[in-house]
């Protein structure tokens, strides 16, 4: 089974006690209850970019220009307990946007210190690649999870090499 194209956006600012990044709750669909990004999957036709930018307009309400996209890695999720979760995702940051986040059908936004990530609330994959992107690795991700399908069995990173598909 292939596994889905999907992105995410982690929007960035400086915030009173240091850099922020804006997560949400999600409240319907895979992962409800969690701490995400803001994301989601590529339609036929789209690129990567353009899939981002129109999933964070339609979660968050906020207009994200594909030149202000920082292209930040790769996510590779393997479910093998379930392969249809399977989900290859490429990641974008952006300090860049226009309008204020807003709750959705679909997500609650909130901002978080980048120093205190609520991991606990997040899925389990989040600690081991998203702080590294967020200080600025560029890193291709693999990320196997366990028979729950909730636990991370195995993580393995290597340096990402853009060759331009993200855009």
């Amino acid at each position: 089974m292939t596994a889905a194209h999907v992105t995410l956006c982690f929007l960035l600012r400086d915030g009173d006690a240091g850099q922020e990044v804006l997560l949400g709750r999600k409240k319907t669909g895979f992962g409800t209850g969690k701490i995400v990004g803001v994301g989601g999957h590529v339609e036929p036709g789209e690129t990567a970019a353009e899939a981002v930018c129109r999933e964070v307009q339609e979660e968050i309400f906020v207009h994200v220009e594909e030149e202000h996209l920082i292209p930040a890695g790769t996510v590779d999720f393997v479910f093998p307990a379930k392969a249809e979760w399977n989900m290859f995702t490429t990641v974008y940051l952006t300090g860049r946007w226009t309008g204020e986040p807003a709750e959705s059908d679909e997500i609650a936004p909130q901002w978080y210190r980048v120093e205190g990530l609520p991991v606990e609330q997040m899925w389990a994959d989040a600690e081991h690649w998203l702080p590294a992107m967020i200080s600025g690795q560029r890193i291709a991700v693999e990320v196997v999870l366990a028979d729950d399908n909730e636990s991370v069995a195995e993580v393995h990173t290597a340096e990402w090499l853009d060759s331009g598909a993200a855009r």
